[in-house]
């Protein structure tokens, strides 16, 4: 499941092949495994802003998860149940899913940032039993636990109250060792809700092997860890996909501690004290934190980082963001890419030579991804077609949560169909185009949003951009963008226009946003993904009235 400590690119792609155990089971990969030979050894350390940070042993996430795995099978909870996490980044968390894995029951991350409807969608939808939350998710769902058929237990870390069971106490209360369910590879483990940017949320339902699967995609993005002195963090939340699968996980099951931080709105300096305080040597971050990043000046100067590698995805990086990157941070980012469905199949690798700005990266090994037509027939280098990955595949999902047409139509042959537009290269990279959905059509041209917001953001007025199509009688669409500007800047009919000249002199004629709205601040997924599709509706909204 490992790549090998060394040689090129092309040797680790060609001799690569999976070797994943006929039984496994990711909460026993991630706790009792370790603990059996280094209980003392750190997995988990909690930053606090007063200084009172906090850490886990994999001994005590072993205890605690199986004590917590008891305590669920008493209350009722049974294999294939659905357990749903409504939690933060915390210790809590962490024992929750080693603890419901090995129950062999389902675990559901959602995002506290969800509203009240989004909420109540995705635990109907998931036929959700236990919720394991903190007070503020009780507050959530006091508002809708009446109209929630299957929900039979609520448990709360910030301890128990009426109809609400205690944490600790389910995690500390049975000191037996529990007996791990057997599990094989495509038993299902997780399901996550794709972030909604296209349509209704569908659960992906996926089984223990996604774990094993990722595991090259992650060595691959951060320079072959584990090495001496790893240690991991990330800003997205652990609900997503990208936070889950991306970074936590994988650093455990690979040995490498993981720091958790509060729950907080993306703050630049924050996120630098993090780093530096907590020594932290590897980062997920996705690419609008990482803009985010760029307020502040001279950060090599101001905070001692220690990082050697940083991984980014969730949407595209863009070259004037890897330029700072390597410039502002010193180290070259490795742009990866992935989806809820089938996750961290293409990286780049700085350490291999796999790096090139503009591109998402070249197949990881154990994955074959193509750029397809809709009916999954292969495009020649420079054709726009789909990103494409083969089947089978251990990232693969098993399938939409009780919707099989949606499954059906997901892939076209062998192959799964990402939404995503992309182009391959002769050299193999592929370079992200836009979803399907974001593509603009003007004037016969067809125009991806991703170049053009890579050049509204290297702009020094622009903090961040949003690009869409707008109805036009004449052109089909014509190119608008809304821009968040940056500190020290504000809106006006002249900066538009230099912005707009910005544009047209440094891509094309046909590529400038003839329209420009200046925005507070643009409408993202709690994943931090923008959902170009509400801008869309607007301008369409408006184009009717």
């Amino acid at each position: 499941m490992l790549l090998q400590q060394s040689g090129t690119y092309d040797e680790l792609y060609r001799s690569f092949s999976w070797q994943i155990p006929d039984r496994f089971n990711i909460g026993r990969a991630v706790s009792d495994d370790w603990a059996v030979h280094a209980p003392d050894r750190i997995c988990l350390e909690h930053f606090s802003p007063e200084g009172d940070h906090q850490s886990l042993t994999y001994g005590e996430l072993s205890a605690q998860s199986g004590a917590l795995a008891h305590s669920l099978r008493t209350l009722g909870t049974e294999r294939l149940d659905r357990v749903a996490l409504l939690l933060p980044q915390c210790f809590e968390t962490v024992i929750a899913h080693a603890a419901i894995y090995k129950l062999g029951a389902i675990a559901v991350p959602l995002a506290l940032l969800f509203g009240i409807e989004a909420l109540e969608y995705r635990l109907k939808a998931a036929g959700v039993s236990t919720v394991i939350t903190n007070g503020f998710g009780l507050e959530r769902l006091a508002e809708i636990r009446a109209v929630l058929p299957s929900l039979r237990h609520v448990i709360s870390i910030d301890g128990p109250a009426k109809d609400v069971f205690g944490f600790a106490e389910l995690a500390t209360g049975n000191t037996q060792e529990f007996d791990v369910v057997d599990t094989g590879p495509d038993d299902p483990a997780l399901m996550i809700f794709t972030s909604g940017t296209t349509g209704a949320p569908k659960g992906a339902l996926h089984g223990h092997r996604v774990l094993a699967g990722h595991l090259p995609g992650f060595q691959m993005a951060h320079d072959l860890p584990p090495q001496r002195g790893d240690k991991f963090w990330t800003p997205s939340d652990w609900a997503w996909a990208g936070g889950l699968l991306n970074a936590l996980l994988p650093a455990l099951f690979l040995g490498i501690p993981v720091v958790s931080s509060p729950a907080q709105k993306f703050n630049p300096d924050m996120a630098l004290r993090i780093l530096a305080e907590m020594k932290v040597r590897n980062a997920f971050i996705p690419p609008t934190a990482l803009r985010l990043l760029k307020s502040v000046d001279r950060p090599l100067e101001k905070y001692d980082l220690r990082l050697r590698s940083i991984g980014s995805a969730g949407e595209a990086l863009g070259r004037e963001t890897y330029e700072w990157v390597k410039s502002a941070l010193g180290i070259v980012p490795n742009e990866f890419y992935g989806q809820t469905e089938c996750n961290f199949v293409l990286s780049s690798a700085a350490h291999l030579g796999v790096s090139k700005a503009g591109a998402i990266g070249r197949p990881v090994p154990g994955h074959r991804v193509a750029i397809v037509s809709d009916d999954g027939q292969v495009l020649a280098p420079g054709a726009i077609g789909q990103i494409a990955i083969a089947s089978p595949d251990p990232v693969m999902f098993l399938e939409y949560w009780q919707n099989p047409q949606a499954t059906a139509d997901k892939f076209a042959g062998d192959w799964l169909l990402t939404g995503d537009l992309g182009r391959q290269d002769e050299a193999g990279y592929i370079e992200f185009f836009g979803r399907d959905d974001d593509v603009i059509t003007s004037s016969g041209y067809r125009i991806g949003p991703a170049e053009i917001e890579d050049c509204l953001l290297g702009h020094p007025a622009v903090r961040l951009a949003a690009v869409v199509g707008k109805p036009d009688a004449l052109r089909t669409e014509i190119v608008k963008a809304f821009v968040v500007l940056a500190d020290g800047f504000g809106p006006s009919q002249t900066l538009a226009a230099e912005i707009r000249d910005w544009v047209k002199y440094r891509l094309s004629m046909h590529e400038y946003p003839r329209e420009i709205d200046f925005i507070a601040e643009l409408p993202t997924t709690t994943s931090g993904k923008i959902i170009r599709r509400l801008l869309r509706d607007r301008e369409a909204a408006l184009a009717a009235e």
